[in-house]
């Protein structure tokens, strides 16, 4: 679900949200749109709106996990764990976490990759929020939403600043809703 769908149609932030995300054409191979947030992170009030944003969404939700997907969703997640009292859990790499992990492999379009939680993050019952940058498939989320399952959570609910319409893997998400701030732009007449 939009943003816009579910109480913010008009809202100006979200046009500045969206504003503030350079395409970069063609990277990293041809025919990629690539939506590059780094410099919504350069501008100070894009920023804070998309971190008020999903504040004022789970403030109040129970939430106690803002589980960020490396690299990106740790740009946002700490924020929305401070904000409403729950603890950030990243979720990286291979081999990125000391002690012992756990993982969970998944497909891309362009081969496979791997998600690993260190195993004593989280803890049965506990309610989480998946936060990324972008969701296109939906093969990162599936896979944090089993990391996290697996651990005995229950997710709530998968956010991301910016997300396909038509989520191809939507299903890959069990049911999960996913809640998405502004759509990819196309152009970039910007930079």
């Amino acid at each position: 679900m939009f943003a816009a769908e579910n109480g913010l149609k008009g809202d100006p932030r979200l046009q500045g949200i969206s504003q503030a995300i350079r395409v970069v054409p063609h990277f990293p191979k041809p025919g990629i749109m690539f939506q590059d947030i780094t410099t919504l992170l350069l501008d100070h009030k894009a920023f804070k709106d998309t971190v008020d944003i999903f504040v004022d969404r789970y403030r109040g939700m129970n939430i106690s996990v803002v589980a960020g997907v490396e690299a990106r969703g740790f740009m946002f997640g700490p924020s929305i764990a401070l904000a409403i009292g729950a603890k950030f859990v990243p979720l990286r790499k291979p081999r990125k976490l000391p002690g012992e992990v756990i993982s969970e492999a998944y497909d891309l379009e362009y081969g496979t990759d791997c998600l690993e939680m260190h195993n004593d993050a989280v803890k049965a019952g506990e309610r989480a929020l998946v936060i990324d940058d972008l969701v296109a498939t939906g093969g990162t989320l599936s896979a944090a939403i089993k990391l996290l399952e697996r651990m005995g959570a229950e997710v709530v609910e998968c956010a991301c600043v910016v997300g396909l319409r038509e989520v191809k893997g939507q299903r890959r998400l069990n049911g999960k809703p996913l809640y998405i701030l502004v759509e990819p732009r196309q152009l970039d007449d910007r930079f």
